[in-house]
Formats: structure tokens, C-alpha cells, sequence
């Protein structure tokens, strides 16, 4: 089966097999919002304390926190989300659907852009040009739809850039963007739209405060600065991270668990020294790319996407994206912030933000690289890496099936053994539990009875475990158990006592 078409799958396959559910399903669910499952619960912690470990343990200046998801309603006015925060929308009038505009004509951009590179590999196949021929290159660049995407990409950033939304709709209609559903080209005008959730404080309605559920945990780590920096005693250049709860009113919140109006972010800030910003994002640029790759996502699905348009606080800013079925988008962007976010909580709370450096006797306000990863897009990116279909030979001559599988990096897995005793007798029940007891006490592990061996080798399959462990009758003679491989199938014997280097050894590779 085509990559492409095998996104309804997967989220079937998700609710199936205990990863992500429906939220409020038996009340006809509600938008956007999911639950996960034991699978999923699982699956996603085992990626948080990845990352956390990554960006913690791993680096002396890098330390955690936890900031509240109620804020002050004045440091959403310094990070200008009051002001800001919007989404261009627009709806069409035939189809009653209700789209990003930036979306629409970004979505219509990257199409214009594959066209040329089909076209100009179409055309180097009969010159035989190889793509580092300059001939290659002045095709590239000058055939038709590399030239109307240059044309429409300029006139897209100077619209965004001044936010212009009667420029942004001349441009859908002199595109000719039509309903991604319907074909129809009859849209609104677009109209801005605030992203921020509203909540009140107070016991009385009349004495209520108004707040905001926090769009980003961003601001928790900045408002914090000053406080970590003197309470761990760091130096600049030093890190804040931070995993946590974010909301967004998104307009269109779609593709499953991409795009939803509750999510997980894991960010972290780091704090540097002017002048330094882009030897640090480079840095960050290619640290996280090779955490990505490190976890077994592919690199063929992984690329750097440079901002066209920089926030007007950035001097660089790059998304890693990944091909989903639905096409490339982001996973994670990495971003130099200068010294706004500091500069903006100074002049609004009227507090000093400045760092005083004691090796130049200097005092300055930090830049910021931030790097920012939306946790349920990376659940979403290890499921649609790892799911595949294949067919596989069975007992019968001549004949196959089909299995459908997980292949997560082991250290992310939700399970990482199963234990089988091949029948439910001879004692093998309970040599099995004994086994699975104690791969406890350091691994997540299931153990199963029911039906055939290979039926339960097809569910572990299913569910992304690494290793099957079968304990049979010879393990009364040998001492030995049967361990299989769920990517290769390959199955060999493996003494009792050796099991715990044998998963020391297997479950903690890192690919990258």
C-alpha cells in the first residue's frame, strides 16, 4: 500500500489496539480532542523521558522546571499573544468549510514546488542531466511553476509581513485556490482570529479576573529566568526545559492528533550571550535532527525547512519536518529569539531581566535559542515511521499472510517483552510467570496465554513489542527459552540466566 494512503489505518489501528481513543466517544466524542489509551499513555511518556534525558541529564547548563498553566493575564500582553495571536481565517460559502488561510496558499506553494522538481527530473531523464549540471539548476529555477512560485511566494510574504488579509485574498483568488474537499472556489474575506482559550478567577462573575490557558510553556520558563539562574547558580550559556499541557482554539484542527486544542509541548530555552546566537542555533539545528534520527525515525522522512517569513522578534528560524502520509510538516522548530521575550517581560512587569556576566563584569540581556517540539506530533511521527504492512510466509507451502506491525526503537516501545508459555501445562505456566516477574522489575512486559503462538506473536506485532519470549518443554532440559525478533522474525535460544544481558544489550541501542 501507498505511504500516502495509509493514514486512515493507522488512527484505526491506534483505537484498536489501545493507543489513542475518541475523547468522550460515548457522548459522540468532541473535536480535536483525544484520549490515549494504555499503549498510548505509554508510548508517549516513554518519548517525554527521552527527551527529557536528552536535554537534561545529558547537558550540565540545561535544567528542568514545571510552570503553571494559569498565568498573570499581563505576560500574555508582554509576549504579545493578546495583540497577536491570531490565524488568518477564511470559509468557503458552497462547502461550509473553515480553513487557515496561510495554510491554504502554503499548501498550494509546496504543490507549485514538487511540480518543478517532477517536471525537471522529467527533463533531466531525457538530457540526462545529473542535478549538480548547471543545466539541471537553470531549469530548476526557470520552468513554469518555479517561476509562478517565486511570483506568488513573494507576494504571499510581503501580505503576511504587513498582515494584510486583503492582499492574503487576492492571492488565494489570482492563485485560484479552491476547497481542498470540494474544488469550489467561493470564499469570505478573511478575517483574523484570536487562538488563546478564555477562563475566569474569582468566585463572583461580576469580581472575576479574566485569564488565559497558556497557548505555549514558553513564557513560564521566561518569566522564571531570573529565579533558576540565581537558585542553580548557572552561567550563561545555560538551558530551561520544560514538558507541559498547552491550549490553542485552533480553526481548523484536523490529521488526527497533529493539529488539537490540547497538546503536549516540549520546549527548552537557552540562554546565550549576544553575538552568539547563530553558532547556538546551528548547534540546536542539528543536535534535535539527530535525536529524531537516534529514536529510528528515518532520515528520508526528516528535512530543514527555512522560515520564509521570520516573526518579527527572530533573526533565524527552522522547522525539521516530517513526512507524514499527509504530506511534509513540522515536528519541531528551532528558533533565535533575540532578546525580545526578556526585553518585553522587563518593560511590562518594570523587573530587570539582565544577567550580570562575572568573568567580563558585563551585565546584558540574554538572546534566546529556543528549540520547541510538539509532543503528540512526535507520538504521531514514531506511529506513522513505524507502521507497515507485510506479507508473510505461513505453516502452509505456497502461502502468506499478512501482518500488520509497529517497529518502534525499542526505547520507546510501550512494551518491550511479552512472555508466552507455549502450552498451559507441564509446568511452563509457571516457569513463564517467574520469568516475567522478574523482567519487571526493570522492563515494561506482558504476559499472555491465550491461542496459538503465532497468533500471539501477531498481536505483540501489532502493539510495536520488540521481543517475544516462549518458554516449551525443552526449557525443563536446557535451561533455555526462545526469543523472537519482531522485526527480522528470527528466533534463537537464550539461557534464563542470560536474559537480563541479553536485554541490557538489545533494549537500549540508539540508531544515529
Amino acid at each position: 500500500m501507498n505511504y500516502t494512503e495509509i493514514f486512515p489505518k493507522i488512527i484505526a489501528h491506534c483505537k484498536e489496539h489501545g493507543f489513542i481513543f475518541p475523547s468522550s466517544e460515548i457522548y459522540d466524542g468532541l473535536s480535536a480532542v483525544y484520549d490515549y489509551g494504555q499503549l498510548g499513555a505509554a508510548l508517549k511518556r516513554n518519548l517525554r523521558e527521552s527527551w527529557w534525558k536528552e536535554m537534561t541529564q545529558l547537558h550540565e547548563n540545561i535544567v528542568g522546571i514545571d510552570s503553571a498553566i494559569l498565568m498573570h493575564p499581563l505576560v500574555w500582553k508582554a509576549s504579545g499573544h493578546i495583540d497577536a495571536f491570531n490565524d488568518p481565517l477564511i470559509d468557503n460559502k458552497d462547502s461550509k468549510k473553515r480553513y487557515r488561510a496561510d495554510q491554504l496558499i502554503e499548501d498550494f506553494l509546496d504543490k507549485l514546488l514538487q511540480k518543478s522538481i517532477k517536471e525537471t527530473e522529467k527533463k533531466a531523464a531525457k538530457e540526462n542531466w545529473s542535478p549538480s549540471d548547471e543545466a539541471y539548476q537553470r531549469f530548476l529555477k526557470g520552468n513554469r511553476d518555479a517561476q509562478k512560485h517565486q511570483v506568488l511566494l513573494a507576494k504571499y510574504t510581503e501580505a503576511m509581513q504587513q498582515n494584510n488579509m486583503e492582499a492574503l485574498k487576492n492571492l488565494i483568488d489570482e492563485a485560484g485556490i479552491t476547497d481542498p474537499e470540494t474544488g469550489s472556489k467561493n470564499w469570505t474575506d478573511i478575517r483574523q482570529f484570536n487562538l488563546m482559550f478564555k477562563t475566569q478567577l474569582g468566585s463572583m462573575a461580576e469580581t472575576a479576573q479574566d485569564l488565559y490557558l497558556r497557548p505555549e510553556t514558553a513564557q513560564g520558563i521566561f518569566v522564571n529566568f531570573l529565579n533558576v539562574q540565581k537558585s542553580s547558580r548557572l552561567k550563561v550559556p545555560f538551558g530551561i526545559a520544560q514538558v507541559g499541557k498547552s491550549f490553542r482554539n485552533e480553526i481548523v484542527a484536523r490529521q488526527f492528533i497533529f493539529r488539537m486544542r490540547e497538546f503536549e509541548q516540549m520546549e527548552m530555552q537557552f540562554f546565550i550571550k549576544p553575538g552568539t546566537q547563530h553558532t547556538w542555533f546551528n548547534y540546536w539545528l542539528n543536535a534535535r535532527f539527530q535525536w529524531h534520527i537516534s529514536l529510528g525515525i528515518e532520515p528520508q522522512k526528516l528535512r530543514f525547512k527555512p522560515h520564509e517569513k521570520l516573526a518579527h522578534y527572530a533573526d533565524a528560524a527552522t522547522d525539521i519536518e516530517f513526512m507524514f502520509p499527509f504530506g511534509f510538516k513540522e515536528l519541531e522548530g528551532v528558533h533565535s529569539r533575540t532578546d525580545f521575550d526578556l526585553s518585553r517581560h522587563q518593560e511590562i512587569s518594570g523587573k530587570k531581566m539582565a544577567y550580570f556576566d562575572p568573568d567580563d563584569q558585563t551585565s546584558f540581556i540574554p538572546y534566546v535559542v529556543e528549540t520547541s517540539a510538539g509532543l503528540d506530533r512526535t507520538v504521531l511521527t514514531h506511529l506513522c515511521n513505524a507502521y507497515r504492512e507485510e506479507e508473510v510466509p505461513t505453516a502452509e507451502a505456497g502461502e502468506s499472510a499478512l501482518r500488520t506491525v509497529l517497529s518502534f526503537h525499542p526505547e520507546v516501545a510501550p512494551v518491550k517483552i511479552a512472555v508466552f508459555p507455549l502450552v498451559k501445562k507441564d509446568g511452563l505456566p509457571e516457569i513463564a510467570t517467574q520469568i516475567a516477574s522478574e523482567l519487571r522489575k526493570n522492563y515494561s512486559v506482558t504476559y499472555e496465554e491465550k491461542d496459538t503462538i503465532g497468533r500471539r506473536y501477531r498481536r505483540q506485532d501489532a502493539k510495536g513489542t520488540p521481543f517475544c519470549i516462549t518458554i516449551d518443554n525443552q526449557t525443563h532440559e536446557d535451561q533455555k527459552v526462545t526469543v523472537r525478533h519482531r522485526d527480522s522474525m528470527l528466533q534463537e535460544r537464550v539461557a534464563t540466566t542470560q536474559l537480563e544481558t541479553f536485554f541490557k544489550n538489545n533494549l537500549s541501542s540508539r540508531k544515529g
